[in-house]
């Protein structure tokens, strides 16, 4: 039967971790319901500019190996970069102005994300359970992959450099492998059909996120 004592001193590690690698700032922690809810699903690797994690009414700035949280927005502002790693095997990058909330995410099991705004390079290895990546504009299911998404060519475009992924809008699927594209002009629109991106726009894409 688990004591009070010890329901204390699980609080108190509790505590010193979220302060040991970088934690939320004191108005999230006492916004928050109790700190064992709070589950980290990664960490910051790299940040360029600001970047934001935003739960529920707070928000605390990212630094270099700032944890991240499950349910958690991360955000950049302009002309800024951030790239963080997700479990052990999934890093996913976001260039200026982006949003992405992550929903659900088991920890090399796959899990879901909310792409707001702005690009991101996901790169992750194959899991039995895939990553859902939903945005206003589609629904991108990935078994592990690395691939783009994003504002290109003024559009919504998906680009796959390793493995594939299935687009999904407008009641319209399309499978995009190594090497192709698909873009989607506006929400609620269908997917483009799928074709080789050239190498400028592989290229602008891509430094869109480094």
């Amino acid at each position: 039967m688990t004591t009070f004592g010890e329901i204390n001193r699980d609080d108190s590690r509790n505590r010193r971790w979220l302060l040991r690698h970088g934690a939320l700032a004191l108005p999230l922690v006492l916004a928050l319901r109790p700190l064992r809810a709070v589950e980290p699903v990664g960490s910051v690797e790299e940040v360029t500019g600001e970047a934001f994690g935003e739960l529920e009414s707070a928000r605390r700035a990212l630094d270099r190996a700032a944890p991240v949280f499950l349910s958690e927005e991360v955000v950049t502002g302009l002309a800024s970069r951030l790239a963080m790693r997700l479990g052990r095997e999934t890093t996913v990058k976001l260039g200026e102005q982006a949003r992405l909330k992550i929903d659900r995410f088991l920890v090399n099991a796959g899990g879901e994300m909310t792409l707001r705004s702005g690009p991101m390079l996901f790169d992750g290895h194959p899991h039995r359970a895939g990553v859902q990546i939903r945005s206003p504009f589609a629904l991108i299911a990935v078994r592990g992959t690395r691939f783009f998404a994003g504002p290109s060519n003024d559009r919504f475009g998906v680009f796959v450099a390793r493995g594939s992924v299935a687009v999904s809008s407008a009641g319209q699927q399309v499978i995009v492998r190594e090497g192709e594209g698909t873009d989607i002009a506006s929400p609620g629109a269908p997917p483009t059909p799928v074709k080789r991106w050239g190498a400028e726009r592989i290229r602008a894409a891509l430094a869109s996120v480094s």
